[in-house]
């Protein structure tokens, strides 16, 4: 019981982030919540409040959705989906794999952002080929972990100027992709009582973070945080190391 409140707290404050910084969210929350419940609960619910904030979000910024990228990002994503969906049974039978793996993803991420908040390159277009990788990549690790996030933001950095384009459309990617998921952790009977009971406790933990995550967000400089959430990052990846 006392990891599932740990669990919960760790949802609030990752989507407090998330609200403030328009991503990082679940790629924040999964290692403490690997940690914390384990992998196979942590990622179908995960995934469902990934689905329930992207709805949110999509509501508010439908009209601003850029549908030619979305239907690039979609495309290309889609078949990194079905590839990590694919290598989901072999790294999950190994517990050291599973989380060696995942440390070193969240690190990566958290270096080669920062890197790019220090040096003022946040929205850098990429070539083609690099941009392609990049969609690739981020669908096979959604498709393991639920947090392809870092590696779309990267792409769409360059590509999507305005904040509710890059919001709206990122958010609509993600309603597809984690319908796909949803969908797939039915059929696999990933939703037992207990990872729906929780489910349920964490969808009240996001509405909560979205509200003071909306509210912070217009206090505090978005740039502070994404150091934070950068630091956090780290943190977290290192984590799953001493495990």
């Amino acid at each position: 019981m006392g990891r599932q409140l740990l669990f919960l707290l760790v949802v609030f404050l990752t989507n407090v982030i998330q609200c403030v910084t328009g991503f990082a969210g679940t790629v924040l929350a999964m290692p403490f919540s690997v940690l914390l419940v384990g992998y196979d609960t942590a990622k179908p619910v995960l995934n469902v409040l990934g689905l329930l904030a992207s709805v949110y979000v999509v509501c508010f910024c439908l009209r601003q959705i850029d549908r030619r990228e979305l239907l690039k990002m979609t495309g290309v994503m889609l078949l990194g989906l079905v590839a990590g969906m694919a290598l989901k049974p072999y790294v999950a039978g190994d517990p050291t794999l599973l989380y060696g793996l995942l440390g070193a993803i969240v690190i990566a991420f958290a270096v080669m952002n920062a890197a790019k908040l220090l040096m003022h390159k946040e929205d850098v277009r990429l070539p083609a080929p690099v941009s392609a990788l990049l969609l690739v990549s981020a669908g096979v690790v959604h498709g393991l972990f639920v947090c392809g996030g870092p590696l779309l933001v990267t792409y769409a950095s360059g590509r999507l100027q305005s904040k509710d384009a890059f919001r709206g459309t990122l958010s609509a990617v993600w309603i597809l992709l984690n319908g796909i998921l949803f969908g797939a952790d039915l059929a696999a009977g990933s939703f037992t009582p207990d990872v729906v009971r929780l489910t349920a406790f964490s969808a009240a933990a996001l509405a909560a973070a979205l509200v003071v995550g909306s509210f912070v967000a217009k206090k505090l400089s978005r740039k502070a945080f994404l150091y934070l959430t950068y630091i956090l990052m780290l943190i977290s990846g290192v984590s799953l190391f001493l495990k």
